[in-house]
């Protein structure tokens, strides 16, 4: 299916309020007349950063509200004095992809005390009465249809696999837990290396893997562009028969199921998340009748289904 056919996919996620033609005036807010305004709160500068951006920057215009946007560059530090500088603008409401769930305390009673409602995304404090509201990827249940897929592979049969894992941050650990919780007892866990979301250090990870388990047969990476240096890794050494699993569904991923080179990927669309994020948000705002807590879809892919995966980062203008 060409990309264009994936697109119109999407396009359901992200209309929100535009069909009904008017300004979105914000209610019980800081402002008393014009738009609402929206500050999102970026946690970094990965590609999946630049795409979510990307996603909430189109949906909020096209929702006839204003943004505000801040980079916290992965320190929980900077994110606070991000809150912070939201707050003095006297946004409508906060959303917020936090650096590290360690971090929310801070940014929810900062928030809370200034009367500023915060949405997040992708993770949820363990008391959500404090926020306004959350859109999140289901982590474990990623890693969980990975492993699934290695399960069905191996068909009872004794095999060993591997874990790349991102930087250990909070959504890399639920997407690692994920994956070995529900291996059957059939695959033997070998190897569990960092990656740290780079491709270079994946590969240099990879490299070490395969050097010590030469005998390896599955490796779980916990995103697609690390997955590409697993697999030069393993090529690299001989171990071609090594099957990648790995998460994003990416147009270079979905590729690479195409061609071979990775067995099986989750979608979890960036586009989506971002899209959802921004419409879960101002309805909240309004107090329309909507769940707290959203989440968003994610899929097993194959080379079998590839075609038919969600559009993963809109880059068009």
């Amino acid at each position: 299916m060409p990309l264009s056919n994936r697109r119109l996919l999407a396009t359901a996620v992200g209309l929100g309020l535009l069909a009904t033609g008017c300004t979105l005036d914000p209610t019980d807010s800081t402002h008393t007349t014009g738009p609402v305004v929206l500050g999102f709160i970026n946690g970094g500068t990965t590609s999946f950063h630049a795409c979510l951006q990307t996603a909430i920057t189109k949906t909020t215009s096209n929702n006839l509200a204003k943004l505000r946007t801040a980079d916290s560059n992965g320190s929980k530090s900077a994110e606070l004095r991000n809150v912070r500088d939201m707050i003095a603008h006297k946004v409508d409401a906060i959303v917020l992809l936090s650096v590290d769930a360690s971090a929310l305390d801070a940014d929810i009673a900062a928030a809370q005390k200034a009367k500023i409602p915060i949405s997040l995304i992708a993770v949820t404090p363990s008391d959500d009465s404090k926020i306004l509201g959350a859109v999140i990827s289901d982590l474990p249940g990623i890693g969980k249809l990975d492993a699934q897929w290695v399960d069905a592979a191996a068909a009872g049969k004794p095999v060993k696999a591997g874990v790349i894992s991102g930087d250990g941050s909070t959504s890399s650990n639920l997407m690692v837990d994920g994956f070995t919780k529900n291996l059957a007892g059939d695959v033997q866990l070998v190897g569990n290396e960092r990656g740290m979301f780079d491709r270079a250090t994946a590969k240099a990870a990879a490299a070490r893997m395969i050097q010590a388990h030469p005998d390896l047969q599955y490796a779980f990476v916990a995103n697609e562009d690390m997955a590409f240096g697993v697999r030069q890794a393993f090529d690299a050494a001989g171990a071609y028969g090594v099957k990648i699993v790995t998460v994003n569904g990416t147009d270079q991923g979905l590729a690479a199921l195409k061609d071979g080179k990775f067995a099986a990927t989750v979608s979890n669309s960036v586009r989506d998340l971002g899209a959802l994020a921004v419409t879960h948000t101002l309805a909240l705002l309004r107090k329309e009748e909507t769940n707290k807590i959203e989440h968003i879809d994610a899929r097993l892919v194959t080379k079998a289904n590839a075609d038919t995966a969600p559009l993963y980062c809109d880059t068009e203008g």
